[in-house]
């Protein structure tokens, strides 16, 4: 499982350095983190083994710095723990370095929960995780999520299951030759 470029920035932005050294500190390591991103983005659109290769050693060099600004350190030293999972991309470049589509989706959940107040029972849970689940599907089938549910009550059956529309989608994907292997 690939982890989110964008999540593991944020701690270091969030620093704040009291000694403008350790602020230049921070600010030239953002520069060369999102650097680093930018070609694993790059490399995502032309992926190639020598640049994958060339990848890993920059992210081993740049993971290794110690700056003496000891949070900052830390930070670094965390995220070279995350290697493995940051660097997933470069055996499957069709992942997103982000997860960011992820996140709205959870984020609707929580502005439901937050207007009405959340459901009262166990089975006001299940119900709000079932229909916003399905609310979620449909839209990325591109499946007009009223019409759906109305299909299903009235038992029409004019639209097709969902697990078959989502197998037929996952056929459509293109996927790297790694995939095939698993």
């Amino acid at each position: 499982m690939a982890l989110c470029w964008v999540h593991e920035g944020r701690p270091y932005k969030k620093l704040e350095p009291t000694i403008p050294y350790h602020h230049k500190l921070r600010d030239k390591f953002l520069k060369s983190f999102w650097k680093f991103y930018r070609r694993l983005d790059d490399y995502r659109q032309r992926p190639s083994l020598e640049k994958a290769v060339r990848l890993q050693h920059q992210f081993d060099r740049l993971f290794a710095i110690q700056t003496g600004y000891e949070a900052l350190d830390k930070l670094i030293a965390r995220t070279r723990n995350h290697k493995t999972q940051l660097l997933t991309v470069l055996h499957h470049p069709e992942i997103e370095l982000h997860n960011n589509p992820a996140e709205l989706g959870v984020r609707q959940r929580v502005r439901k929960r937050k207007i009405s107040f959340g459901p009262r029972v166990a089975d006001g849970v299940h119900a709000w995780d079932t229909f916003m689940s399905l609310l979620a599907t449909t839209r990325k089938l591109g499946i007009n999520f009223h019409d759906y549910v109305v299909d299903r009550m009235s038992g029409l059956g004019q639209i097709p299951p969902l697990p078959d529309l989502i197998h037929v989608r996952s056929q459509q994907l293109v996927l790297d030759k790694s995939w095939q292997l698993a």
